[in-house]
């Protein structure tokens, strides 16, 4: 069988042919547009749990926030819209949603640093503030939970992780996972089945 047919978004260099579906989705009175993209996960539309996470987020958040496996920059794009004070940086291991996440960023001409890489790779020597996370829950529990151990070393005292989850696939497992990494575990937002999971980094 061709390998494309064992891919999932997670793969660093899809196989597939490269189709892509435009989207527009509003942030205050804003009307931003994206270019999704065949090979790159939630393709034709924001998945809803993305959407949850973007319109519970804090409001008036500043500093660095990093959007870690951003797809086409859906999450971190909108984000920055709603509170433009935030510092953004984006990345993916998928070379082809790294190049549209660059697209999408210039074509609603948003400021964002973003890089290709696998996890925290591209930000070794990096602390943020925030971390917004769609865990890639189809590349296996072992890789997403270590994005969400390695992302303790990647906060800023006092810095939060936003994991997003639905509750009875999956989801709670990341919470259970983030309790025992962080030692607690919030639930900023309860929609339906879809879950937005915080925890802080208390070190000092």
């Amino acid at each position: 069988m061709e390998r494309s047919m064992f891919e999932h978004y997670y793969s660093k260099n899809p196989t597939s042919k490269t189709v892509e579906k435009i989207f527009e989705f509003g942030v205050k009175s804003v009307k931003l547009q994206f270019k999704s993209v065949s090979g790159v996960f939630s393709f034709g539309s924001p998945d809803r749990a993305s959407v949850v996470l973007v319109r519970n987020f804090p409001e008036n958040a500043t500093g660095d926030l990093l959007d870690l496996g951003c797809g086409y920059g859906f999450i971190g794009i909108s984000l920055k819209v709603k509170d433009p004070d935030i510092n953004l940086f984006m990345s993916d291991i998928n070379e082809r949603a790294f190049e549209y996440a660059k697209m999408n960023a210039k074509n609603n001409n948003i400021s964002a640093v973003v890089r290709s890489g696998d996890g925290f790779e591209p930000w070794k020597e990096m602390a943020f503030d925030f971390i917004v996370f769609n865990p890639p829950m189809a590349a296996g529990k072992k890789v997403w939970v270590k994005l969400i151990e390695e992302s303790r070393e990647h906060l800023k005292a006092n810095g939060s992780i936003a994991c997003v989850g639905i509750h009875n696939a999956g989801g709670s497992a990341i919470e259970r996972e983030m309790k025992r990494i962080f030692g607690k575990v919030s639930t900023l937002v309860k929609d339906g089945g879809i879950r937005v999971y915080i925890s802080k980094n208390d070190k000092i």
